[in-house]
């Protein structure tokens, strides 16, 4: 059985995301190998629709009760402390494909028709904000009254069912497999009153002191860290006191299914991000770890409607022209709904403006789906004003085959993503499927699509890559996408040999990922759920998360140079030194990789094994008090961008530090008013941007000599 919050992608107008496609192709792929499977989902207000357009039928179920609601009075001032809603929930019948769909309907389930999922505005002012935790509890009611004899549920996005995995383990003792749709910060927490009471009123036994995270450790850094982070979309404003859904959600499932080896990768470690370093200590990573076993990738794929689809002959000539575009021009695809941010969109569009008012012939094909069509962004507007015979914008929620067309008419698309928010990314993959050679953020979810190699030196290369971003408007992100539209016309215009082999790279990768494939990892998976059969983690990917404690001795013994690169590359000193001991050559090794990574605590803990000749990197930060300001003065050849935090000084309200200027391999700024006494009396902090969109933070003393 399958519970997810929607699931209608056999239909645009019942969709308002990629986890509505996920959703609907698993189910259909495991009904046709044999398997009874239903879905519980939201009407979302559509009943009447649904009635209509697919003849849905009432199931006759009727659960009439009262769900508690305890409200922090902190974020709801203008509501009683507790606010009970009266709830009739109903539910309609569907049955399509082999699949049976049961679409829940009361007076909460029923809100927000255009857009299902409330907005995070909605706090403290709209109770509509409960809404998804409105059809976990009466999810929960009706699986025990209707679907009770469910072998297993897969559950989609721990944030939208934390609480199913404890309720139906206690009652009526179903399995939960919980799917990781989507990249919501991993720490989102629950006021835990209301959370309580939910779990005793659907009879679960929970002591969730244990999902507490630990205090707030003091420290220069740490001030920086609760301050910036939010601004990442990584890691949530602290509520201290709440319980992280994530954490409750993956203690009690019986399995943990991810959609690509990199977004597992990404969301047990973070690495390589700005909340990296706060990600270890919080109370959600120790859960993964200690349930590393239950930890598996059911994958993703593309639809086989799509990969069954033959492009015609002529089409894309044909298409372009038909929208007044010139089809000798290489023509650029972006196709996402719209998240300005989250998408990359802001930074595409400066691009895009950037490039055409230069004069880059091209084409660009720009689909940003919006609710019921809405009008262009401003933004978006201006541009196909502008460059009307260069530009196609449209906002629309269309289907497949519309989407098909403008992707089988694109020479390349355009993914910049950000936030690292998505995992498996179909609409990359479906316009790779169709030949469009993709320039393509470098997240760790969708490397499986091989953008991010070099084409010149890799033969599985299919495109060009973009740096990680974690923060809006970001520069050198929107310089690097419009460096890499030009490139990529150079080469479509310069070089139809090299282009050619790209696309049919681009081409192959992504007619791997089917939906057959995918289906089959997860029933292997929800077999051995069934059974009770553990697949142990092997010892090469506890040392590629970093989970060293894992091993034993005689893993450590076997696996010393591995581990002590990957702790010399995390900035793990105490593990990196204990691999290195007794070994100069492996710790020269080792310390090159933590420098070129800026892990500066690592080259401290193997300074002592060194030959002369190392960096020095302990004078990398040098100041000078002024009068009225101080100049900083910062050293490292490895760094794209460096930004200076003054922990406990006024800074920008977004949390952001200031950013250096570069200047060869050194950055200089200032900050206000000189840093008083012979030392600092606290270290700076500095975020350090590396190649490829790594970060890494950098808590530091300036080096005294240098001071004046």
């Amino acid at each position: 059985m399958t519970f997810a919050f929607e699931c209608g992608a056999f239909d645009p107008r019942l969709m308002r995301s990629g986890t509505a496609t996920l959703v609907w192709n698993t189910a259909t792929e495991l009904a046709a190998r044999g398997h009874t499977v239903s879905i519980v989902t939201p009407a979302h207000g559509r009943g009447g629709y649904l009635c209509e357009r697919y003849g849905a039928e009432s199931t006759g179920f009727l659960d009439e009760f009262r769900m508690p609601l305890l409200l922090d009075t902190s974020r709801w001032p203008r509501f009683p402390p507790r606010a009970d809603l009266p709830l009739r929930t109903t539910a309609l019948h569907v049955r399509r494909q082999g699949v049976d769909l049961y679409f829940l309907s009361n007076s909460q389930l029923d809100l927000l028709e255009r857009t299902f999922v409330p907005e995070a505005g909605m706090e403290g002012r709209d109770l509509a904000y409960f809404k998804e935790q409105v059809f976990q509890v009466a999810g929960v009611r009706f699986i025990r009254r209707a679907l009770a004899n469910a072998d297993l549920v897969q559950a989609y996005e721990p944030h939208q069912h934390y609480l199913l995995p404890a309720a139906l383990r206690a009652a009526p003792g179903i399995p939960v497999v919980s799917t990781v749709a989507t990249n919501v910060p991993i720490n989102l927490k629950v006021h835990r009153p209301q959370l309580e009471e939910l779990l005793a009123f659907l009879g679960a036994r929970v002591d969730l002191d244990g999902y507490a995270d630990p205090p707030e450790e003091p420290g220069a850094l740490h001030e920086v860290l609760r301050r910036y982070l939010p601004s990442t979309l990584l890691d949530p404003p602290e509520r201290p006191g709440d319980v992280g859904c994530h954490s409750l959600a993956f203690a009690h499932a019986a399995a943990v299914d991810f959609l690509s080896p990199g977004q597992l990768d990404h969301c047990t470690t973070f690495a390589d991000t700005p909340f990296e370093e706060r990600f270890g200590r919080l109370t959600v990573s120790r859960v993964l770890r200690r349930g590393a076993d239950k930890l598996f990738v059911g994958g993703c794929g593309i639809s086989d409607s799509w990969l069954r689809r033959e492009v015609p002959r002529g089409h894309r000539r044909e298409f372009l022209t038909g929208l007044g575009l010139d089809p000798e021009l290489p023509t650029f695809y972006h196709g996402a709904r719209y998240a300005p941010d989250h998408k990359g969109q802001a930074e595409l569009f400066q691009a895009l403006a950037q490039m055409l008012g230069e004069g880059l012939e091209a084409n660009f094909l720009i689909r940003c789906a919006r609710p019921d069509g809405m009008e262009l962004p401003p933004d978006l507007a201006e541009l196909a004003d502008k460059y009307h015979d260069r530009l196609r914008a449209d906002t629309e929620l269309v289907d497949e085959s519309t989407l098909f067309a403008y992707a089988a008419a694109a020479d390349f698309c355009v993914f910049p993503s950000k936030f690292e928010m998505d995992t498996f990314l179909i609409a990359q993959g479906e316009a790779m499927a169709v030949g469009a050679v993709p320039i393509a953020t470098e997240q760790a979810g969708t490397r499986h699509f091989g953008h991010a190699f070099d084409w010149r030196e890799r033969a599985d290369a299919t495109g060009f890559a973009l740096p990680r971003s974690f923060r809006p408007d970001d520069d050198l992100l929107r310089d690097r996408l419009a460096g890499r539209l030009r490139a990529a016309a150079d080469l479509f215009r310069r070089d139809a040999g090299a282009y050619a082999r790209l696309s049919d790279r681009a081409r192959r990768t992504a007619r791997s990922f089917t939906w057959a494939a995918s289906a089959r990892l997860r029933e292997d998976r929800f077999r051995r759920v069934l059974s009770g059969t553990v697949v142990p983690t092997d010892a090469e990917t506890l040392i590629r998360r970093g989970w060293y404690d894992a091993l034993d001795d005689a893993a450590w013994a076997e696996h010393r140079e591995p581990i002590a690169l990957s702790a010399a590359a995390r900035g793990r000193p105490r593990e990196c030194a204990r691999a290195c001991a007794g070994r100069p050559d492996l710790a020269a090794a080792a310390f090159d990789t933590a420098y070129r990574a800026a892990r500066f605590r690592v080259c401290e803990a193997l300074d002592g094994e060194l030959a002369p000749g190392a960096p020095d990197f302990r004078r990398r930060l040098r100041v000078r008090n002024l009068r009225d300001r101080t100049e900083v003065t910062y050293h490292f050849p490895h760094a794209e961008r460096v930004e200076l935090f003054v922990p406990g000084a006024d800074g920008p309200a977004d949390g952001f530090g200031r950013p250096l200027r570069r200047s060869g391999d050194t950055f200089r700024g200032s900050v206000p008013g000189p840093l008083l006494g012979e030392r600092p009396a606290r270290p700076l902090v500095l975020l350090i941007t590396l190649p490829r969109g790594r970060f890494v933070w950098d808590e530091v003393r300036p080096f005294p000599e240098h001071r004046a």
